[in-house]
């Protein structure tokens, strides 16, 4: 399935010429109908000559309504490029071949309408060798130009048969798996609900699949598919579909958003970009410019970082991120167009490189400008090692953001992994899953060697400690806990961490006590130990011995902390826990009360044993009871 868009100065004859083409008028709002002017989308459909079904998104001229031009024109594969006889190029006319030149569309064919009104062959020769000189350097430069006339009928099969050879060899979209729709209507229609269309790329939807809208946290089922009004169970990449969706109301999508399968895409606010400023642009783009940013069906307002100059003139191109005013959904490869607001003017645009960036670039630093050249041109081993940058991220999002067919993905993956460019710090690849955490190898070492100093600095200041708490080391590490879950492991299997208890700790690093220090740890273990059910109070311990030595107690495990001021000795505490479990096992379930009896305790002891097995998940409560987990 292909789609063509229009484009072209107001009133130049695009929906007119739309309408003789394929018998459908594009103008759906009673304005537009009154006004003869098109103010939003239209859209309709044909059937080419060769037999190939080809969607028709008919959009705006008017300088007021650019934005909802550039809502439909970004997701067409050939361009209806239409310039009236009568009038020549005009202002729209040079910004909507700007507009495709930046989205890359190549190819097109040029309606000259309006031909019947113009008597004058030689007019028709200037304005013929104008349009020629105007395409020239731009994506539609060569292309045909057919002198046409939606009121005759004139060049109309001409029109057809030129449309017909542009899409003969036009490449397939791809089939990434990874499907997904940029809104760019939304209504409600009776006894259905809420319906939303679009131009489905990447992959395809089927009747009854869950999806995500993103940016946002909506989540929906496909209760039905459209094509020229024509009822489908599937639908693959290129389809300009009406998705009826099943669990949420109109109200909660709107045009800009998402829709796509789960998983697949997510909201961001920061993007890196390569960039290029138009021409005939009336400015030039400089640092820190705000701009009205246009991806997709999507429209906001994005800060503009330039990263390898002050500025960029006419003509120019670089590189650079963007901080958008709100988050949107997008992909690395999507095109953009930047303009200015007012007054208004398309300025340039560029192409996404990466959307998880992670944060904001030192500007003229030319190890981020390698990255992004990767990132922009580079094969797929250069793209798939580039996407981690300095933070770990899951399998899922780097194959997502990555651009790349799944297959040629994981092949990627592999020869990074086996090459040390990359590691895979959950598991090996044949057990590789969406949540597997990917590092980059820089990252790796950094995270190693920042682990190994914060590690070595507690030494110095808690020499009697075992480690350091996993939280406050995953915390001053910097990640989050599936990350440091994965890179622990990963550290342990390379014998560089121990992680027991929740403590961490080098796996050379040993605790030496001095001769007094060691009577005073046997002397307080072994009253702790002799206590049996009923040990003395922490901070009784703690008055004594002091915190380092009562620390290197309970992470070395020869005592077992279950409240914030009782711990009890590692074979008491394993033995009272197995005399609970025998009685559940035996019982179903026990009070409080019963398990003081059955202990020969207090209460006090009893509920910091209960609340320490809960956490532990041996046992949990219900009511006034306890019972074994899973039982």
């Amino acid at each position: 399935m292909y789609v063509i868009g229009t484009a072209g100065h107001v009133d130049h004859g695009k929906s007119t010429l739309v309408k003789a083409l394929t018998g459908i008028n594009p103008d759906r709002l009673e304005e537009e109908q009154q006004r003869q002017m098109t103010i939003d989308l239209g859209f309709a459909w044909l059937t080419l000559p060769s037999g190939l079904d080809v969607s028709v998104v008919d959009v705006p001229g008017h300088e007021d309504f650019v934005k909802n031009m550039l809502a439909g024109i970004g997701g067409i594969d050939a361009a209806l490029f239409v310039v009236a006889a009568d009038e020549a190029v005009m202002p729209q006319t040079r910004e909507h071949l700007a507009i495709i030149d930046l989205l890359g569309i190549e190819r097109g064919v040029v309606a000259l309408t309006k031909v019947d009104l113009v008597k004058d062959e030689e007019w028709l020769s200037l304005v013929v060798d104008e349009i020629e000189t105007l395409l020239m350097g731009t994506s539609l430069e060569g292309s045909h130009i057919i002198p046409c006339s939606a009121t005759s009928g004139q060049g109309l099969d001409e029109l057809l048969a030129e449309l017909d050879r542009l899409l003969a060899d036009a490449p397939e979209r791809p089939d990434l798996g990874l499907p997904r729709l940029p809104v760019d209507r939304v209504f409600t229609m009776s006894g259905f609900g809420t319906v939303v269309t679009g131009t489905l790329s990447d992959g395809w939807f089927e009747v009854g699949q869950d999806v995500e809208i993103r940016p946002g946290e909506g989540r929906a089922r496909i209760r039905g598919l459209q094509s020229h009004r024509e009822t489908l169970e599937k639908a693959g990449p290129g389809s300009r579909l009406a998705i009826n969706l099943a669990g949420i109301d109109k109200d909660a999508v709107q045009r800009g958003q998402v829709i796509a399968a789960p998983g697949v895409i997510s909201g961001t606010l920061l993007l890196d970009v390569s960039l290029r400023v138009v021409n005939d642009a009336p400015i030039g783009i400089d640092h820190d410019d705000e701009l009205e940013f246009y991806t997709g069906s999507s429209r906001v307002l994005a800060r503009v970082r330039l990263l390898d100059a002050e500025d960029l003139l006419p003509g120019e191109s670089g590189w650079g991120q963007l901080r958008l005013s709100e988050a949107l959904a997008c992909k690395r490869g999507d095109r953009f167009v930047l303009r200015r607001p007012s007054p208004a003017d398309t300025l340039g645009g560029g192409v996404v490189l990466n959307t998880r960036p992670g944060r904001r670039y030192k500007r003229n630093d030319l190890r981020v400008i390698e990255r992004l050249k990767a990132f922009s041109g580079g094969s797929p081993l250069e793209i798939m090692a580039a996407l981690p940058g300095n933070r770990p991220q899951s399998w899922q999002e780097l194959r997502n953001a990555s651009g790349l067919a799944a297959t040629e993905a994981l092949t990627a993956l592999g020869q990074l992994v086996q090459r040390g460019s990359l590691v895979l710090a959950s598991g090996s690849l044949d057990a590789l899953r969406d949540d597997s955490i990917v590092f980059g190898r820089e990252a790796w070492e950094t995270t190693c060697q920042q682990a190994l100093e914060l590690l070595e600095d507690f030494y110095v200041e808690h020499p009697l400690r075992v480690g350091m708490s996993r939280e406050e080391l995953r915390s001053r590490l910097r990640l989050s806990d599936e990350a440091f879950d994965a890179w622990s492991r990963e550290a342990q299997a390379r014998g560089t961490l121990q992680l027991i208890g929740g403590i961490a700790s080098l796996a050379e690093h040993k605790v030496v006590l001095t001769v007094t220090q060691q009577q005073a740890v046997d002397g307080v273990y072994e009253r702790i130990r002799n206590a049996g059910y009923t040990p003395p109070a922490l901070g009784e311990v703690e008055a004594e011995i002091g915190s380092e030595l009562l620390g290197y107690l309970i992470e070395s495990g020869r005592l077992v902390r279950v409240s914030p001021d009782l711990a009890y000795e590692a074979g008491v505490f394993t033995e009272m826990q197995e005399r609970v479990v025998a009685f559940l096992k035996e019982h179903g379930q026990a009070t409080v009360a019963e398990i003081r009896d059955l202990l020969g305790t207090s209460r006090r002891y009893t509920l910091a044993l209960l609340e320490a097995l809960d956490q532990r998940r041996v046992t949990r409560r219900l009511g006034d009871t306890r019972v074994l987990r899973g039982g």
